[in-house]
């Protein structure tokens, strides 16, 4: 290998190392200023007893809704916070996830009430509809002080929304979010979501959500996203976010951008979910979000591409280079202090952060076959129901 090639490589080896070493220092010293809502001293009860009515839509989920709607109707076991009501949308299932809602409905209708959904609007996502009805009726006859959207597959600890709605309340919170735990059933799950769990560390530095000067540091979870309803009312709620299809994200940025108080906690097993069956059904559950995640530009998602493939694959082609080898080892050494880090939240072991090339190449091809697949199709395929990209890319506006 030439000389000149030779210091090129390393100093880029290097670059790469540094760069890596400054995310892991960063946030070993600042993730602790996230709270954790399952330390003793945020066992608190909500000032004033605010309302609090929860949004849970639903498309074809007989299989997760039951559980879910039962967690939520559970928090009445947490005898100190009971000022709540929930709202299930049935949004055009086609499965038994109405009867199920309409059965539960029936045997608690004090604290449970049913939507269903019959026809989409055009010009609108089935989601961001189901949840602006929702949203809609949620005001009409309930005034609620806070609204909190959740999705169909979520779990929820019994005393999760009481020491959710007490922090947001004591940080005077317009937005809050939990981020959730990730239930892990097979290695494959844990290797792909480990490995998003830390580079979401490089999208968003949690400990800067609370801080209204770092714009860029929005965060929404669609999981957990907690808000003052009239804030929701100013926004235009999802109204303006009707064509947006990672309307989570957005909603956050949105909000962060306004200028509204937006924080964040962690609290491991309070707000829980499994996110999808192996890594087929990751990167499938993938498909819908990525180009969407990248405003379903070529030139962005060809970007972002290079840049993991620089960063997160290139180190271990290093590895087997002499020139390289010793930056190519700090740079694995601080990925994975970032994956012990991350163990905090959830369940992320550091065995995974070995496979860390692999789950970026996977991740880096999920992304390109997104964009392809949106591309030759013309549109997204979400719950049974084409969304063209040329109105996809006219209405979702930018991330």
């Amino acid at each position: 290998m030439p000389l000149n090639l030779q210091l090129a490589l390393t100093a880029f080896a290097w670059f790469i190392a540094l760069l890596w070493l400054w995310k892991a220092i960063t946030a070993a010293f600042n993730l602790r200023r996230v709270p954790d809502l399952t330390e003793p001293r945020y066992n608190l009860t909500p000032t004033g007893s605010p309302s609090l009515t929860v949004i849970v839509p639903a498309r074809n989920e007989s299989t997760n809704i039951a559980a879910c709607l039962q967690s939520l109707l559970n928090q009445e076991q947490d005898q100190q916070y009971l000022n709540l009501h929930i709202i299930a949308v049935d949004d055009r299932s086609t499965d038994d996830t109405g009867a199920i809602m309409d059965a539960l409905g029936a045997n608690h209708p004090d604290k449970l009430s049913i939507l269903h959904i019959t026809e989409l609007p055009s010009g609108w996502l089935g989601k961001t509809h189901a949840m602006a009805s929702a949203a809609r009726h949620a005001i009409a006859l309930h005034r609620p002080d806070y609204l909190l959207f959740t999705d169909a597959d979520i779990l929820f600890r019994p005393d999760a929304l009481r020491l959710a709605l007490a922090h947001a309340v004591a940080t005077q919170a317009d937005h809050f979010v939990i981020l959730p735990t990730t239930i892990i059933k097979s290695f494959g799950e844990g290797m792909l979501l480990s490995y998003l769990q830390v580079m979401g560390l490089w999208a968003v530095r949690t400990w800067q959500v609370a801080n209204p000067k770092a714009v860029r540091d929005a965060v929404g979870v669609g999981a957990f996203n907690l808000l003052r309803t009239t804030v929701y009312q100013y926004l235009g709620g999802f109204d303006a976010l009707r064509m947006q299809i990672v309307e989570d994200l957005a909603l956050g940025r949105r909000i962060k951008r306004a200028g509204f108080r937006q924080r964040i906690a962690t609290g491991p097993g309070l707000v829980s979910l499994h996110w999808a069956s192996g890594v087929s059904g990751i990167l499938n559950g993938l498909m819908k979000n990525l180009f969407a995640i990248f405003n379903f530009s070529p030139s962005r998602v060809l970007l972002s591409s290079l840049w993991l493939t620089i960063f997160c694959i290139a180190p271990a082609a290093f590895l087997a280079i002499p020139q390289t080898q010793t930056p190519a080892i700090l740079t694995f050494a601080s990925i994975a202090s970032l994956y012990f880090l991350s163990s905090r939240q959830g369940k992320v072991s550091l065995w995974y952060a070995f496979l860390f090339p692999l789950s970026a190449l996977l991740i880096v091809f999920s992304i390109l076959r997104s964009m392809f697949t949106t591309l030759i199709n013309g549109g997204v395929t979400w719950r049974g129901t084409f969304y063209p990209l040329a109105e996809l890319r006219k209405n979702a506006g930018s991330l």
